[in-house]
C-alpha cells in the first residue's frame, strides 16, 4: 500500500472500538463482559497491550487494523458498566470521534447465544452500558451485538449477566469472540452494509 492511501485511511481520524464490561478480575469471564473479550482479542492482533488513559477512567489502545490500516482506539471503560457513558465520552471528545465512528461491542440478551447483529443507533433495550452512553453523547453510535440468549427458568437477567458462561458455551466462546473481532474489523474497513451483510445471522 503507497503512503497516499495510508494517509488518506488516516485523514478522517480514528475509530472508537468500545468493548463493554466491569473491571476486575471477579467478572472477566462473565456473559456482560463479553465486549471486553472481543476488545482484549482485537488488542493482540493490533499486537498491542491497554494501558491506562490519563484522567478518563478508561484502559486503551491505539493502533491501525487494515489493509487499508484504519486508525482505531480501542477502549475499555474502567467505571462500572452502568457508568460507562463518561469515560467513553472522554475518550470521543479527546480524539476527536464523531458519534457515528464509534462501536459499542456488548452483551445481548434477546439474541441467540452466539450470533451478533450489527445495526446503526436504536434503543438501549434495557443495557445499561448502552444507556449510559447514549445519555452521555446521543444513541447515533454503532453496536455490534453479541448474543447470549435469555436466561433459564426463573433466573433474575442481573443474575443471569453477571454469571460465567456455561461450560458447554465456553467450547464455542473463542470461535464466537473470534467472529465478532471480525465483524468489528469488517464494519470499520468495509462498512455496515458489509458487515451486516457477512455477520448478521
Amino acid at each position: 500500500m503507497d503512503v497516499t492511501t495510508d494517509a488518506a485511511a488516516g485523514a478522517a481520524g480514528p475509530w472508537l472500538i468500545v468493548g463493554l464490561g466491569n473491571p476486575g478480575p471477579e467478572y472477566a469471564m462473565n456473559r456482560h463482559n463479553v465486549g471486553f473479550m472481543v476488545a482484549d482479542l482485537l488488542a493482540e492482533r493490533i499486537g498491542a497491550r491497554f494501558k491506562r488513559a490519563g484522567k478518563a477512567q478508561a484502559q486503551v489502545v491505539e493502533g491501525r487494523i487494515g489493509p487499508p490500516g484504519r486508525r482505531v482506539v480501542l477502549a475499555k471503560p474502567m467505571s462500572y458498566m452502568n457508568l460507562s457513558g463518561g469515560p467513553v465520552n472522554a475518550l470521543r471528545e479527546f480524539y476527536k470521534v464523531p458519534v457515528e465512528r464509534v462501536v459499542a461491542v456488548h452483551d445481548e440478551l434477546d439474541i441467540d447465544y452466539g450470533t451478533l447483529r450489527l445495526k446503526l443507533g436504536g434503543g438501549d433495550n434495557g443495557h445499561n452500558g448502552l444507556k449510559s452512553m447514549t445519555k452521555a453523547f446521543g444513541r447515533d453510535y454503532h453496536r455490534v451485538r453479541f448474543g447470549i440468549g435469555r436466561p433459564p427458568g426463573r433466573m433474575q437477567v442481573a443474575d443471569f449477566v453477571l454469571k460465567d458462561f456455561a461450560s458447554a458455551e465456553r467450547k464455542e466462546l473463542d470461535y464466537f469472540v473470534d467472529r465478532a473481532a471480525d465483524a468489528v474489523e469488517c464494519l470499520v474497513i468495509e462498512g455496515l452494509e458489509r458487515a451486516q451483510g457477512t455477520y448478521n445471522s
